[in-house]
């Protein structure tokens, strides 16, 4: 029995690293994904056109993404809205908290699209 279900734990921990790996693998080659510290790095020491474009086409998804969590959230904030008396009176209620989301998508997606423009500005500025 012991055997049986040591076997089960080896083929559940196999299937799930292989999906794991699948997973990264994919999401490598539909882009380039940094750290901050690489970011940074890239952005001090970029001096031509092609790694400005590489830093603005980042900040670009940035935005991309940032977007899209403020229009879910914006779902999520019109959702709780419709519900703000009764339990969920205290504050913060949950409306409060979709929309404090909501506001900070904003600012990060604004946050990043001028980044964006930067960085976009540098790599057609650097063309010789």
């Amino acid at each position: 029995m012991k055997r049986i279900l040591f076997a089960a734990c080896i083929l559940s921990f196999a299937f799930a690293s292989a999906g794991i790996a699948q997973d990264t693998a994919s999401s490598s080659a539909t882009g380039a994904h940094y750290t901050q510290v690489q970011l940074k790095q890239l952005a001090l020491t970029a001096h031509t056109q092609e790694q400005y474009t590489a830093v603005a086409n980042y900040y670009g998804e940035r935005q991309n993404n940032y977007l899209q969590d403020a229009a879910e959230e914006k779902q999520e904030w019109a959702r709780r809205s419709q519900n703000i008396m009764g339990v969920a009176a205290k504050y913060p209620r949950p409306v409060d908290s979709a929309r404090y989301l909501y506001d900070y998508y904003m600012y990060k997606a604004s946050e990043a699209g001028s980044l964006k423009a930067k960085y976009s500005r540098l790599a057609s500025t650097d063309t010789p």
